[in-house]
């Protein structure tokens, strides 16, 4: 997906977001916009979001001094998804759908977006993505998929959410490889993040090589790009995911909760819809 103009005003709100958690420098602040509006000057606007904002919240880093400002953050989100392990894992036991709920299940995470989101309550949007309607609803070409390969790459989003996914990939019952980032982005998930989210019983884990906030194949490292290329179902969660995988041609399903309506417009949804989109199947 290409950058918008609305993507702008974005970028300024992320770098202030991450800027103020990492430091209450005013000047570094205001050093750290200043810098963040010089480098959008140059930014075309056929490169992703994520290419953008690999280089913005490396300024973020360098500026405040502070490489993970999301950090506790990110270990709050973990603990309280885990907290939820047991009954979201009885809720997919007692529906007529297993895999299915355990979509809906990995899709509602999708809402512990520091990026995007400031304030969620992650039972009130379980119970609202539990029995909403999909507004594009590729279910039965994942299953023909899921039925058909014998193993899946699942293109992890945000820490905590890594928890949600879990429980997909347990109902998949196929070989999983995880994949991460390589440093610590907004609340993207890492090694550490997933490991604290137990992904490691359940799925072998691989980093992308990307510092990007979501996957940008050329800033990805040779070993994810080859067993990307060699992927024949892939999942990949989240905005920033879809951003920098939406126009590629391997086949990938997007599963994500749409939470800003420039990608709403992209995918030719509404805003707070919830999607399972298969391309190139």
């Amino acid at each position: 997906m290409r950058t918008y103009l609305d993507c702008i005003p974005c970028f300024f709100d992320q770098a202030l977001r991450a800027g103020r958690i990492a430091t209450g420098d005013e000047n570094k602040l205001r050093n750290l916009l200043n810098e963040i509006g010089a480098m959008l000057r140059y930014i075309p606007l056929e490169s992703s979001p994520p290419e953008t904002a690999m280089l913005i919240y490396e300024k973020v880093r360098e500026i405040t001094g502070e490489f993970d400002p999301y950090k506790q953050i990110k270990k709050e989100s973990t603990k309280k998804a885990l907290a939820l392990y047991s009954a979201l894992k009885n809720e997919v036991e007692r529906s007529n759908d297993k895999l299915l709920t355990a979509i809906r299940i990995a899709i509602a995470g999708n809402v512990i977006d520091f990026g995007v989101n400031r304030d969620f309550n992650i039972e009130e949007e379980i119970d609202e993505v539990l029995k909403k309607d999909f507004a594009i609803f590729d279910y039965e070409k994942f299953r023909d998929c899921l039925d058909k390969t014998d193993k899946i790459l699942y293109i992890g989003d945000n820490a905590g959410e890594s928890v949600f996914d879990r429980i997909l990939i347990e109902e998949m019952k196929k070989p999983v490889i995880y994949v991460v980032r390589k440093i610590p982005v907004i609340n993207d998930v890492t090694f550490e993040d997933a490991m604290e989210a137990g992904i490691d019983k359940v799925a072998s884990i691989l980093s992308s090589g990307t510092s990007a906030p979501g996957t940008v194949l050329k800033t990805c490292n040779a070993q994810f790009k080859r067993v990307y290329k060699d992927s024949k179902f892939i999942i990949s969660k989240g905005q920033g995911n879809y951003e920098g995988l939406s126009d590629e041609k391997n086949p990938i399903f997007f599963l994500l909760k749409v939470k800003c309506w420039v990608i709403a417009n992209d995918i030719g949804v509404n805003e707070g819809d919830i999607v399972l989109k298969g391309i190139n199947i």
